[in-house]
């Protein structure tokens, strides 16, 4: 007379058990029954501590369910432990009160085993290798809790069932596409918060009283684009101004700019070309020094006419700390008394792009 390996059956020996076979057959029916179906509510409760789950010889027993509630007000991180030496697989559902984990292991498991947070209350399946306790990577109720998986993934469409997606403590939801990805709401483009420009064209800036730009029109062919410029000389340094009420969703950072400009002549030299700012807050006075121009270099072309789009500058620091509902004043600066501005004509500017950075989606 022996017992099964894995769930503890009694095993029927030829000529033995004579009077009592049914009975003994029947016991291994329940206890198959108790191992493919079984459930039981198991109490961990208590603190730091081991609930032992037993799977007996030919005997009903706690362990040998294939459903395990762990119940119970726990004081402390507990383990639970199923024998080691067999092959089975569980349910556990860890439906413990108390903010401490729950370890699930072999009794003589060196490994770790799988263990609920302190603040997973969900369910797992779990099996015994023989020697160790594995988890079976997915849950018995799919994305029930998603805190304990790094990287949970789909096999098809979420369904929210009318629910909402939510954050808490005011957080943020972040949807990090992949690569060049898009995050899409009904076929739709998402705007999300990151850079953003605007343009502003020559005849969209205004001259100051000291040392301007000359503003100009040069005509192409009869009924072609005609050119809308500044002209800045090459000897002198002059300027142009714009401003802009910054977008709220501006991080009221640094930006950067891009110069479209065309070349007067076919000299092939470097001209440089600076943007400043100063930002102006409300019931303040507009009397106040631009920041620092930072400097973009770009080569002339070799022919008139040309459009010239210039390298992305570095940061721009727009003076006078700027805050939401400032009035944003930018100015534009051919640098020409460098000895690294070589270009002889003068430049033709058509515009400036500007580069900023938003913190939130929209304006609101």
């Amino acid at each position: 007379m022996g017992y099964s390996t894995d769930i503890k059956l009694d095993l029927m020996v030829t000529g033995s058990n004579s009077g009592t076979w049914g009975t003994k057959t029947n016991t291994n029916l329940q206890l198959i029954e108790e191992a493919l179906c079984g459930y039981i509510d198991q109490s961990i409760a208590g603190g730091v501590g081991t609930t032992a789950l037993v799977i007996s010889d030919a005997a009903s027993s706690n362990g040998r369910n294939m459903i395990i509630k762990l119940s119970g007000t726990i004081t402390g991180n507990r383990i639970v432990t199923v024998p080691t030496t067999l092959e089975k697989m569980w349910i556990f559902s860890n439906e413990t009160s108390g903010v401490f984990t729950v370890q699930l292991k072999g009794a003589s498991d060196t490994g770790s085993g799988y263990t609920f947070s302190t603040t997973n209350k969900g369910k797992r399946i779990l099996y015994m290798t023989g020697t160790d306790m594995v988890d079976a990577g997915f849950t018995s109720d799919a994305l029930e809790n998603v805190v304990d998986d790094t990287s949970p993934q789909l096999g098809g469409n979420l369904d929210v069932n009318g629910n909402t997606i939510v954050s808490t403590s005011n957080g943020d939801i972040n949807l990090v596409p992949n690569g060049t990805g898009e995050v899409q709401a009904s076929g739709s483009v998402v705007k999300n918060a990151g850079l953003e420009t605007i343009f502003i064209p020559a005849n969209g800036m205004y001259l100051p009283t000291t040392n301007p730009a000359e503003a100009a029109s040069v005509e192409t062919t009869a009924t072609r684009p005609e050119l809308k410029v500044l002209d800045f000389d090459a000897s002198t340094a002059e300027y142009a101004q714009f401003v802009i009420a910054m977008p709220k969703s501006w991080n009221l950072g640094t930006v950067t700019f891009q110069a479209f400009w065309a070349p007067s002549n076919t000299d092939t030299g470097n001209a440089l070309i600076g943007l400043q700012g100063v930002g102006v807050a409300n019931d303040d006075t507009s009397d106040i020094a631009f920041g620092t121009a930072i400097d973009v270099t770009d080569a002339g072309g070799g022919a008139v006419e040309d459009v010239l789009v210039s390298p992305v500058s570095a940061a721009v620091t727009i003076a006078g700390t700027p805050a939401d509902d400032d009035f944003t004043y930018f100015q534009v600066v051919r640098n020409a008394t460098s000895v690294s501005d070589t270009f002889t004509g003068d430049v033709r500017l058509l515009g400036i792009k500007l580069f900023y950075t938003t913190d939130a989606a929209n304006d609101a």
